[in-house]
């Protein structure tokens, strides 16, 4: 049998939105800012791209490392995250009318004009 649940809770690692952290990967780690975590399995997190500079990459909590150290392209990443407009983004919306004022009902039946 498995570990206890308290042991494994201890074991899961939570992100908030801000959080400094290295991205693990095949190849090479990046330095990295947590972006957004939506649920216990995905994080967005922006990255530096030589290529294209910050993208935002959406990864599993375990491909994540907590760092404590600034890295060279943290305010780089700040300045990108803030032009996004990622910070303080709400949960799905979801419903009728979501997303639009005024229309908080879906429309009724529109009759043929018999």
């Amino acid at each position: 049998m498995g570990p206890p649940f308290a042991v494994r809770l201890d074991e899961m690692k939570s992100f908030h939105e801000g959080q400094l952290v290295t991205l693990v990967g095949e190849d090479e780690a990046l330095d990295g800012i947590v972006v957004h975590a939506p649920s216990l399995v995905k994080v967005e997190v922006a990255v530096p791209d030589s290529a294209h500079g910050t993208v935002f990459r959406t990864v599993h909590p375990k491909m994540l490392r907590q760092r404590s150290v600034a890295g060279e392209h943290d305010d780089a990443l700040r300045r990108q995250i803030r032009r996004t407009g990622f910070a303080g983004r709400g949960g799905p919306r979801t419903g009728p009318g979501s997303g639009r004022r005024g229309h908080s009902q879906p429309s009724g039946h529109r009759t043929t004009g018999k």
